[in-house]
């Protein structure tokens, strides 16, 4: 199983120490998951935490190094993925975020950076349509969201699934990716709902 390792934003809003842990392994029920390398899963995920939560990671363990505004963590999650913090200076404001890179990648710090600012100084709220499922599954809990397996009418290995509630309360599994304008509406926060649709950048 495996996804491209773009650079993308998981989570809408700041998230507390609680929703941060959770988002740290978001595919922990992934199938297999001792065996293969997963770094394609986690590389280039990121969301912004609040500077409190930014500064106790910093004190969990010695980093691995600092540059500037930035740490890295000493423990890595897996192949040469770590934990990276930034404290970036957006209109005006310091604004914390957490980001997992590839360390294999010379580069990947940097283009996390960049990505962050260039992100976030858009001048107008909105979600792409990734960004809207991909909060989605940051939020759902684990008893409503899987992989799809064997199991499943049409099985594509490794493909995410939530659940899904009808009127009548009996819940079907739907892949991520096939979720309709009206069901991400329905799955999103009643705050994000209404938000325009962001530009894809190219």
């Amino acid at each position: 199983m495996s996804t491209p390792s773009a650079i993308r934003k998981v989570y809408e809003g700041i998230a507390d120490r609680h929703q941060m842990f959770r988002m740290f392994d978001r595919h922990a029920q992934r199938p297999h998951r001792f065996e293969g390398d997963a770094s394609s899963l986690y590389a280039g995920e990121w969301f912004e935490i609040t500077e409190r939560e930014h500064d106790y990671m910093f004190e969990i363990l010695p980093p691995l190094w600092i540059r500037g505004s930035m740490f890295a963590m000493r423990e890595f999650l897996t192949g040469s993925v770590t934990s990276i913090f930034y404290a970036l200076r957006i209109d005006e404001v310091i604004r914390h975020f957490h980001g997992y890179c590839d360390l294999s990648d010379r580069g990947s710090v940097e283009d996390m950076r960049l990505a962050i600012i260039e992100r976030e100084t858009r001048p107008v709220r909105a979600m792409t349509r990734d960004e809207r499922l991909e909060h989605i599954w940051s939020v759902t809990a684990d008893a409503y969201r899987g992989y799809s397996d064997e199991t499943a009418a049409q099985y594509l290995p490794g493909q995410r699934v939530i659940a899904l509630y009808t009127g009548a309360g009996s819940a079907r599994l739907k892949l991520l990716d096939d979720l309709t304008g009206d069901e991400i509406a329905t799955k999103l926060p009643v705050q994000l709902r209404h938000l325009p649709a962001a530009a894809v950048a190219a």
